[in-house]
């Protein structure tokens, strides 16, 4: 019988690593988004590194690129207190986040159930994050960090309690869409990882993808003429998307030529948004057992549009 040689995971002391919160903590989560973004399951850019709030500074601001919500991230390099407790609570407020994040090298049990009482009683689209520093090494392998989800929102209960008071009609198409977009994400994590680091489901009739601009996303829609899927423009400012949208224009042909079929193109006149997009033949969530197959026609036209948004440019040309 071969003998099997396996290493040994060591615990490293995060100040071994990171001598400064401030100067060397901070600026490497800046640099490596992607270690929190796949802990926590979504889409994070962060942005920008003490920023004022009051007369405080607040570690990082950044956002959800599914929704262009805040978030906002604040750091410890020991174990968490009262007074970051407050400090979090005061940025929260000067800043209207959606996503609260406050990383350290242990939760005391006290504050561990102050977040879990924030899920609990906050807005419901309002979602606080206990994370653990933790790093590892195997023999003199360089250390790695291993972070831990020790605090998170029970987001079903959260949604249900905001959902049950629209009428009964409404709670139950509500009831349908979670379940939609929970299996939707579940083919996506397992398909196409890369296109999104998502998990959280939701209520609603539509689900946003990031193209990694942030003022244009894939969208897919249950809309009253059926399931469509678009690249849809939702800068808060007008002008913005309409520029966007006429420098596809102007490329219409290459666009149409990748995506493989005409789309729709719809400006918009008078309303803020714009979108391209194409319907499928599916006309609404209620017929479930339609499901895979509108799962199916989703990631298929999710790919080409994916395609098409590349061949004009990408992320980077845009406004």
């Amino acid at each position: 019988m071969t003998e099997v040689h396996l290493g040994r995971l060591v615990g490293v002391h995060p100040r071994e690593v990171w001598p400064h919160e401030a100067h060397a903590f901070t600026p490497w989560l800046l640099g490596n988004v992607d270690v929190l973004s796949d802990l926590l399951g979504m889409d994070l850019e962060l942005e920008i590194a003490e920023h004022p709030v009051g007369g405080f500074s607040l570690d990082l601001l950044g956002r959800d690129l599914s929704d262009e919500s805040v978030v906002i991230v604040e750091n410890q390099l020991e174990q968490s207190d009262h007074g970051h407790l407050g400090q979090i609570l005061t940025y929260a407020a000067g800043t209207d986040p959606r996503t609260i994040v406050w990383i350290t090298t242990g939760f005391r049990a006290e504050h561990r159930a102050a977040l879990d009482w924030l899920n609990e009683h906050t807005d419901p689209d309002v979602r606080f994050f206990g994370v653990e520093i933790q790093v590892v090494k195997i023999g003199d392998s360089a250390p790695a960090p291993n972070f831990k989800l020790v605090a998170q929102p029970n987001d079903w209960e959260k949604r249900v309690k905001a959902v049950t008071t629209a009428a009964s009609e409404l709670a139950g198409r509500s009831k349908l869409y979670w379940e939609f977009w929970e299996q939707f994400l579940s083919h996506i994590a397992a398909e196409h990882p890369g296109w999104t680091r998502a998990k959280a489901t939701t209520p609603n009739s539509w689900y946003d993808l990031p193209t990694g601009h942030g003022a244009i996303v894939y969208n897919i829609s249950f809309t009253t003429t059926g399931l469509r899927v678009q690249l849809y423009f939702n800068s808060p400012k007008s002008e913005i998307n309409e520029a966007n949208f006429e420098q596809i224009a102007a490329q219409q042909e290459l666009f149409e030529s990748t995506l493989g079929e005409s789309a729709e193109w719809d400006d918009k006149p008078g309303r803020k948004g714009a979108a391209i997009f194409v319907t499928s033949p599916f006309p609404s969530v209620d017929e479930v057992d339609q499901w895979p197959a509108m799962i199916d026609w989703i990631i298929e036209w999710l790919g080409r549009f994916r395609r098409a948004f590349e061949a004009v440019g990408g992320a980077t040309a845009f406004r």
